[in-house]
């Protein structure tokens, strides 16, 4: 082999891992800034939701959150009540803190964050009716004796 063919060869090789590469971060950008944006936001979800069950607490009973639910002196009636409060604050504050950093995302860069399906609405699941409605189904077997045997046919 000549020179030529040699280095001919690497710098096509060379093209060729370059395209891929290009095509590996085009799929994957903005990946990892949404995985940090995502992580963030749970961060500051749970931390939000700390103060906002406390606070929330406070201001409803009048008295100090429960500090352990499993304390003999805490009633069962304040612990479920407890239990309840909190868990249905901190998720309803993470799924909007989250939807937050999702909506901001999709403002930015006019794409669904990676990994977020778009969902199916409405009016797309009947055009997708419509689109089955105007095809024409193909005709069903249908069983003709042919003496002693019989075998199946479509209609013509």
């Amino acid at each position: 082999m000549s020179k030529k063919t040699k280095t001919s060869k690497k710098t096509e090789r060379q093209k060729e891992t370059s395209a891929k590469d290009k095509k590996k971060s085009g799929k994957q950008s903005g990946k990892g800034a949404w995985r940090m944006m995502d992580r963030a936001s749970t961060i500051a979800a749970a931390l939000v939701a700390r103060k906002l069950t406390a606070t929330s607490w406070r201001v409803a009973t009048g008295k100090q959150p429960p500090s352990n639910a499993k304390h003999p002196d805490v009633s069962n009636r304040e612990a479920v009540t407890w239990a309840i409060v909190a868990g249905a604050l901190v998720e309803l504050t993470k799924v909007m803190i989250r939807r937050g950093a999702a909506n901001y995302w999709v403002k930015s860069t006019g794409k669904l964050p990676p990994g977020v399906k778009p969902l199916k609405t409405p009016q797309g699941v009947a055009a997708q009716k419509a689109r089955l409605a105007n095809e024409k189904p193909a005709d069903p077997p249908v069983e003709v004796s042919a003496g002693r045997r019989s075998r199946k046919t479509r209609k013509a």
